[in-house]
């Protein structure tokens, strides 16, 4: 586990936003940074504090990234053919914690990361256990015989916070969920803007 996870209301409150949707977010109730300045005034923020900022609310959403993790995910995308912005999202979705979590199997991307540590899904028939297991399209993942019955699965599935979104197939009758295409951004239903060109400007500079 990382860090981040234990702390990840700051998350919400250092980049004044609520960037999951989630109702128990400290912006709810308190709109200020975390510490002890926390309610002083911001002045206007550079290109680079802009950059980075979107840099690490996109690292921050998918929870589990380091930032070498992260890095390495745009330079791969920076080597495809088209818009790397597009491709950067593209793979951080076709992660297996991150589809876990758009299938809603479990409430957060968080509780998805350890749900696959903990080895609770399989990929095609075969348990997998690295939340950061590249998917491709087709390929069918499914929670476990033995923790269909737990709480948080039970939960999650019937929870209307949010759905599924369409580039997902979901079954949660079967507790299975496909990956129908890789996702371009404006299909991803993220709670908050998401500027990956901006991260692609951070990591060029």
């Amino acid at each position: 586990m990382t860090k981040r996870i234990r702390a990840k209301h700051k998350i919400d409150r250092r980049l004044s936003e609520n960037i999951w949707g989630r109702a128990k977010s400290p912006l709810n109730k308190r709109e200020s940074r975390p510490g002890q300045h926390g309610e002083r005034r911001v002045g206007k923020t550079s290109d680079y504090g802009q950059q980075l900022k979107a840099k690490q609310k996109l690292k921050g959403y998918y929870g589990s990234i380091t930032e070498r993790q992260f890095r390495r995910v745009f330079e791969e995308a920076n080597r495809l053919k088209g818009s790397t912005s597009e491709h950067i999202i593209g793979l951080l979705e076709r992660r297996l914690d991150a589809l876990v979590y758009r299938a809603k199997f479990v409430p957060t991307v968080f509780a998805a990361r350890q749900f696959v540590s903990h080895g609770h899904v399989s990929v095609n028939g075969r348990r997998v256990t690295i939340p950061s297991y590249r998917l491709r399209v087709g390929d069918v993942v499914e929670v476990r015989e033995g923790s269909r019955d737990m709480i948080l699965v039970l939960e999650a599935t019937k929870s209307a916070e949010r759905d599924v979104p369409d580039y997902i197939e979901a079954d949660h009758s079967k507790l299975t969920a496909k990956m129908v295409r890789v996702p371009a951004l404006s299909d991803v239903p993220y709670p908050v803007q998401m500027e990956p060109n901006l991260v692609v400007e951070f990591y060029s500079r």
